[in-house]
């Protein structure tokens, strides 16, 4: 079982930027996908972005292309989530989330094994 600890969450005027940061340990990092998701008060958990090691690919929700960059450190076992050009709809708790083996499907919260205990994002306007 592989343990997820977000940081880097906090308050940020709107066209600002933070970067997410989940550390990883428990379990070897090698090629399992990890993707980041959000949760707005009210709304269901919604993806945000993953990155598959095996293809080094990259997929992103509608909302955050052009502004969010997911990244990986494999020798600092972390992933990131860097955020520019934040807007008050990005508010949410962000979750990272590892999958256990590559399912080919990034997009979902039940394509994933593990999940973090959430960072909260504030954007003001």
């Amino acid at each position: 079982q592989v343990q997820l600890v977000e940081s880097g969450g906090g308050l940020v005027q709107a066209g600002g930027s933070l970067r997410l940061s989940c550390a990883t340990s428990g379990r070897t990092f090698s090629t399992y996908p990890m993707g980041w998701f959000r949760q707005a008060p009210g709304k269901e958990r919604e993806f945000v972005s993953a990155i598959s090691w095996s293809n080094g690919r990259t997929y992103y929700a509608d909302s955050v292309k052009g502004r969010f960059t997911i990244s990986r450190a494999s020798a600092e076992n972390t992933v990131y989530l860097q955020m520019n050009s934040l807007k008050p709809e990005d508010t949410a708790v962000y979750y990272c989330a590892a999958q256990r083996v590559d399912s080919g499907s990034y997009y979902y919260t039940y394509d994933y094994d593990s999940w973090g205990q959430g960072t909260q994002v504030t954007v003001s306007s």
